[in-house]
Parts: structure tokens; sequence; C-alpha cells
């Protein structure tokens, strides 16, 4: 009798155990599920922000073709010069231009080439630029009617902030000019 008791303590001992390591199997199981998950959504979102970085570089390149021509023909021009009629044909081709310039150096912000503080220091040198700023005061109506949350209406905001603080500046040291944000 005493044999028989020690021998089904001892079962129960290695089917307890049994149990305890198929449930840790099992437990690891899960937790390799979960990581292999994991992992695939990391890459799944990777493969996104590469796929919406190649469409914003493509984007950028079409912007330029497109303003490119319109600055060299001005019967294109035309049909997106949006700007008083009364600014001179040679000035309106210009704000083209700076048109291009501005959007090159939000598309590498946009892109995550620029982080926001880079993109103020490159905005900041930009808009030393007399004929930058009346390209930027020329094209304010076409701001007004962006989405107010949006990024592009954000960032032109910054740059209206820029420009004042340029204008205000007590110092040559345009460099040192403004409060780049944090991200």
């Amino acid at each position: 009798m005493a044999a028989r008791k020690t021998r089904l303590r001892k079962l129960s001992s290695a089917a307890a155990g049994l149990c305890v390591a198929a449930t840790t199997l099992v437990i690891a199981a899960h937790q390799r599920r979960l990581e292999l998950t994991r992992l695939q959504t990391r890459q799944l979102e990777l493969a996104e922000l590469a796929q919406r970085r190649r469409a914003l570089a493509h984007q950028q390149r079409m912007h330029w073709e497109l303003l490119a021509k319109a600055i060299d023909d001005p019967s294109l021009a035309a049909v997106i010069d949006t700007y008083d009629q009364s600014i001179p044909a040679a000035k309106r081709r210009q704000f083209l231009y700076a048109n291009a310039w501005y959007t090159s150096v939000f598309h590498l912000y946009r892109s995550g080439i620029l982080d926001q503080q880079e993109l103020y220091g490159h905005l900041r040198e930009l808009f030393r630029s007399p004929l930058m700023c009346e390209y930027w005061e020329a094209s304010k109506h076409q701001r007004a009617s962006m989405e107010g949350q949006s990024e592009e209406a954000r960032i032109g905001r910054m740059v209206d902030g820029l420009l004042h603080d340029l204008d205000e500046a007590d110092t040559e040291e345009w460099w040192v000019v403004g409060n780049p944000p944090t991200d």
C-alpha cells in the first residue's frame, strides 16, 4: 500500500512536471507568434514608409518638371499663374521658381530627410532673399485656402513667424534669428 502511494506520488509529480513543461512550451510558442506578428507588422510599416517616400520623391520630380515647363513657356505658365496680373510676367516666372525652391525644401522635410529644426534652418536661409519674401507675400491667398491643421498649413504659419522674426531682428546674424521648432 505504501509502495503504491509512493508510485502515485511519483506519477503525479511527473504529471505535474509534464503539465508545467507543456504550459511553458505553449507560452513560449505563443510569445514567438506574438513577436513574429510584431516583426511582420513593423516590416509592413517600413515597406509602407518606403513606398510613401518613393511616391513623394516621384511627386516632387513631377512638380519640378511641370514648373520647369511653365517657367520656360509663358503660355504654359498661364495655366497655373494665380498671381496678381499687375505683377510683371518676368516677376511671376521668378515666383514660380521661388515656389519650386520652397516646395523642394518642404518635400525634404515631408520625406523625412530633414527634421523640423533643419527645415527651419533651410527656410531661414532661403527667405533671406527679398524675392522669396515677395513670392511668399504674393502667394498668401493660396495658403489661405489650406486646411488649417494640415502639415503644409502648419509649416506655412512657421514661415510667417520666421519672416516676422527676420523683419523684427536687430542683428546682422540672420542664422540666429527666430526660435526653431522642436519636434
